[in-house]
């Protein structure tokens, strides 16, 4: 007879380690449990859940790593919710995994906002455009972003051409209209110093500031505001006032984050290796991405009420790292009032005006 721990073993379209019992079963029985799980999941989709309702400003993380490598997290990826509709601020590669094994609804993906055009936070877009548009997106999707999004989505929708030739022969114009796979730029200038809102709606505007991440022009991030709750994101930035204006009293700041301490340690062991080419090219990191002190310093100047770390460099291998890594931040600023970010973290910001609270989007194989 079936039972729940083979249940549990048998997820198999999640890539799940199988266990020795399960694997032990007949492979009837083996097929039976498979069903059971896609049907259950398939009948309690994540889009009919409380994250997609009218009652809360929420965000997920889809992706809270730099550029180097990391097993646990995708590159840079922050989705906001509001009012049943996802916009991903970044699209670093391996985030749209990361999405899919939340089992997150991408036909509901209202628009993406680059920060700026470095490969950890462009590199999935194309596998967005393909997922979303055959999640059931019926129109091109709107890519935002400063002076140069046009070159960048021109140069997806280019690379992905044949692919879209493919799906619509293959499953028809009806489930895949090629009309609606491509990507569409939306841009904007920004100068130093500039804010601009880039879009609103009836609940929602959304307003991109400056950041300063030389020799990276234009850079950005992202502020939004909806029903007097309020989520800033910073991009890729070095400490600067124009980020301490844009968050000012935002309920929550997703703040990057690279430890200077141990990017010079890492540096100083590749130089001590040999590798001096490796060594200077870590050490060029450290004068454009904020040190975790220096964005609790930020956030404290801003008032914000939530400050989460996000974009880690260098990564965390063990988790008695952190402590190396956030060395000084609860001298600065109060242990309730931040959280380090990990992919699939849920805040939810409730119109009512209650406090965050902060829980976990099952991923499968994960959690």
């Amino acid at each position: 007879m079936f039972n729940r721990r083979l249940g549990t073993a048998i997820v198999l379209a999640a890539g799940l380690g199988v266990s020795a019992q399960a694997l032990s079963q007949p492979v009837g029985m083996i097929d039976h449990a498979y069903r059971a799980q896609v049907l259950a999941r398939a009948k309690a989709p994540l889009s009919a859940t409380e994250l997609f309702d009218d009652a809360a400003l929420r965000v997920v993380l889809c992706g809270t790593s730099a550029p180097l490598a990391d097993p646990g997290r995708a590159k840079a990826c922050t989705a906001v919710i509001v009012k049943g509709r996802a916009y991903l601020v970044d699209v670093g590669p391996g985030s749209v995994a990361q999405l899919i094994l939340m089992g997150f609804p991408l036909d509901r993906i209202g628009g993406v906002f680059l920060t700026h055009y470095h490969s950890d936070h462009i590199g999935d877009l194309g596998e967005l455009r393909m997922q979303s548009w055959a999640a059931g997106r019926a129109a091109p999707l709107s890519v935002y972003g400063p002076t140069g999004v046009a070159q960048v989505v021109a140069g997806f929708n280019q690379a992905y051409g044949l692919d879209d030739d493919y799906r619509t022969l293959h499953h028809g114009a009806t489930n895949m209209p090629e009309a609606a796979a491509p990507l569409k730029a939306q841009s904007f200038a920004m100068a130093p110093g500039d804010t601009k809102v880039v879009y609103q709606d009836a609940d929602l505007t959304i307003t991109a500031f400056a950041v300063k991440h030389d020799p990276v022009k234009p850079a950005v991030g992202y502020r939004f505001d909806s029903h007097g709750r309020s989520v800033v994101v910073s991009g890729d930035t070095a400490p600067t006032p124009d980020l301490t204006r844009a968050a000012d009293k935002a309920d929550i700041l997703v703040c990057e984050s690279l430890s200077k301490r141990m990017m010079t340690a890492l540096s100083q062991s590749l130089d001590q290796a040999g590798n001096h080419r490796q060594a200077q090219m870590l050490m060029d990191t450290l004068s454009y991405h904020i040190d975790p002190v220096d964005a609790a310093k930020t956030a404290n100047a801003a008032h914000v009420g939530l400050l989460v770390y996000s974009h880690l460099a260098p990564h965390l291998p063990q988790p008695v790292l952190a402590k190396l890594f956030f060395d000084g931040v609860a001298e600065v600023r109060d242990q309730k009032s931040w959280v380090i970010g990990e992919d699939g973290m849920r805040i939810d910001l409730p119109f009512t005006g209650a406090p965050p609270t902060i829980s976990n989007v099952p991923m499968l194989g994960k959690n």
